[in-house]
């Protein structure tokens, strides 16, 4: 018997990786499409089916994560409005790449390849934030008002046109195109949000605030889920099963998320995050060995490997979470004892 589309087993699946990728979504503000698009791949489904899936689920998660940050006025509708032109042009050139290789059977190749770097790349720079965490913390006194003096320098260049932006500063056209362009050129190609480049593009750029670049970002990811969603849906090639069960278990996962930073400190977990996503960048090397080399026993070891290194961060979250909330809990029956 199958649901939307789904064995039991996929459905559980998927309800379960989205839960979990719910949690880091909530927990770290990453909407962690970049798990979703090679789980997909090493389950077996075609290169285009997985990133146009993968799209759709960004911009579900996307929705939900503006308007939390729509809440607390860290959106900045024109900017992410002014870059909707360039993410769209970048989109289709992404797609166009994808099915161009997919035509001529490299799209798999290339796509994985493409992750085992992106992967790798974020996860070590999750590491070395963990590592520089401690003595950062004592001297760090940025502010979330602070502009980069590299934004100051781009934005010291009157390149018209000029536009100005809701915190009343100028930003050039050309900069913001580039941006929105770059982005949505990774995303097509890659599905995912790209929050982890138009975030700091959005910063060391454009120069906008660091906690409206937060939020623009993320305004960026719903436009960016909902262009290619429609693009990648208007060939056919969306799961829509697959894309309601990574929701249903991501909408969970990422109220667990959100609630579990009122009791942990990021600190404690960022390493274990930086330590999954280069066990994740690994599975998809065992994928793409699996491939190459015809051995099926690499596709058990890239599925554990991804599988297992999200359920282990995961559970670490919420064993974080439940500690300091017992521990919370007794000294709050404490209190009133030592008060009588």
């Amino acid at each position: 018997m199958e649901l939307l589309g789904l064995t039991p087993e996929l459905l559980v699946l998927f309800v379960s990786f989205g839960f979990m990728v719910g949690v880091f979504f909530g927990f770290f503000g990453m909407g962690g499409a970049f798990l979703v698009t090679p789980a997909l791949l090493i389950l077996g489904y075609p290169a285009p089916v997985a990133i146009g899936s993968s799209m759709a689920f960004v911009f579900g998660t996307a929705v939900i994560a503006t308007m939390k940050h729509h809440d607390v006025g860290q959106v900045d509708y024109k900017l992410g409005a002014l870059m909707f032109v360039g993410i769209i042009v970048g989109i289709e050139i992404g797609k166009m790449l994808v099915f161009g290789l997919e035509a001529i059977g490299r799209a798999e190749l290339v796509v994985g390849v493409a992750y085992i770097l992106l992967l790798g790349a974020i996860g070590l720079v999750f590491v070395q934030k963990a590592r520089k965490q401690d003595s950062a913390d004592g001297d760090n006194e940025t502010q979330d008002d602070d502009i980069p003096e590299i934004a100051k320098k781009i934005k010291s260049y009157n390149i018209p046109p000029m536009v100005r932006l809701t915190d009343g500063s100028k930003a050039s056209m050309w900069t913001i195109s580039g941006v929105g362009g770059g982005v949505g050129v990774v995303s097509g190609f890659l599905g995912v949000g790209g929050g982890f480049i138009r975030m700091p593009a959005i910063y060391y750029l454009i120069g906008v605030p660091l906690a409206a670049a937060v939020g623009t970002s993320l305004f960026g990811a719903l436009m960016s889920g909902a262009v290619g969603a429609f693009s990648y849906g208007l060939s056919g090639v969306i799961d829509i099963g697959v894309v309601t069960a990574l929701l249903v278990g991501s909408a969970l996962g990422a109220r667990i998320g959100s609630a579990s930073t009122a009791y942990v400190d990021e600190a404690d977990v960022t390493i274990y995050f930086g330590i999954m996503l280069l066990m994740a960048s690994t599975a998809v090397a065992f994928g793409e060995l699996a491939n190459w080399l015809e051995m099926p026993i690499f596709d058990t070891v890239s599925f554990v490997l991804l599988i297992g290194s999200s359920f282990f961060v995961t559970v670490i979250i919420i064993y974080y979470g439940a500690v300091s909330v017992r521990e919370q809990a007794a000294l709050a029956e404490e209190t009133p004892q030592a008060d009588d």
